[in-house]
C-alpha cells in the first residue's frame, strides 16, 4: 500500500483590529482610510464628486492589494 502525503500550506495570518466583535486586517483598514482622505481631498480640490469618487476608489483599492502582498510577505 502506498500513501501520499502532500505538504501542507501555513497560514499566514495578518495582524488586526477587533472592531465590535469581528477582526479587521490592517490592509483594509489602510486602504479605507487612504481612499477617505484621498475622496476629502479631491473634493477640496477639484469640487467634482464623480472624479472624486473613482479616484479614490481606484486609490483604494491599489493600496488593498498592494498592503496584503506586504503584509503576506513578511508575516512569518
Amino acid at each position: 500500500m502506498m500513501t501520499l502525503d502532500l505538504p501542507t500550506r501555513r497560514a499566514t495570518r495578518v495582524a488586526g483590529v477587533d472592531i465590535a466583535g469581528t477582526e479587521w486586517p490592517l490592509y483594509k483598514l489602510e486602504a479605507l482610510a487612504v481612499g477617505f482622505v484621498i475622496l476629502v481631498a479631491l473634493l477640496v480640490v477639484t469640487g467634482i464628486a464623480q472624479t472624486a469618487v473613482l479616484t479614490a476608489a481606484a486609490v483604494t483599492t491599489v493600496t488593498w492589494w498592494v498592503r496584503l502582498a506586504y503584509y503576506r510577505r513578511t508575516s512569518p
